[in-house]
């Protein structure tokens, strides 16, 4: 495991099981968050993103948190590990609302500089769904892709902790 990719719903916890990760693999992190949101969450152009990414994945190790689904296949073709954390809709919904509390005003550590902790409607609705629209459409493009790539698919908090503990 050297090019890691983290997915899953927002709440998951991708960026937690990253930085754990990158502590205990001594690997580079990159969050996607903050790399591809602008002061006041405005995302930067596409053309940006995509190049962004390209030059991420050109290099020999890294862990890059974040699904942004129109450049996955970017992700993929340089990745030797998926790491998938589908944990129930319910957690996530917590977290997120947890989240929310806990950096209320202020900006998170794996969020774009100035974009402040909120909360919208559209964002825990995108969270709800995640399970029935986003999961299954990731599970597809792996599956598709031509390489062989070592797929982890964490369904529970206890498993994310068994595999963490496991390294």
């Amino acid at each position: 495991m050297k090019r890691i990719m983290i997915i899953g719903s927002g709440g998951a916890g991708k960026s937690t099981l990253a930085r754990q990760l990158g502590e205990r693999l001594h690997l580079d992190v990159y969050h996607l968050d903050a790399l591809m949101w602008r002061p006041g969450w405005v995302m930067a152009p596409s053309e940006e993103r995509i190049d962004i990414q390209q030059q991420l994945v050109k290099k020999e190790e890294w862990i890059i948190d974040g699904n942004f689904g129109n450049t996955l296949d970017l992700r993929l073709q340089a990745a030797d590990t998926v790491i998938l954390i589908d944990l129930p809709r319910i957690i996530c919904v917590y977290r997120v609302l947890k989240r929310v509390a806990c950096y209320r005003g202020t900006t998170r550590p794996d969020m774009g500089a100035s974009c402040e902790e909120k909360l919208d409607f559209a964002f825990l609705k995108w969270v709800w769904n995640f399970p029935d629209v986003q999961r299954p459409q990731l599970l597809r493009q792996i599956q598709q892709h031509p390489t062989q790539l070592n797929l982890i698919h964490l369904k529970s908090s206890r498993a994310v902790k068994q595999f963490i503990g496991s390294l």
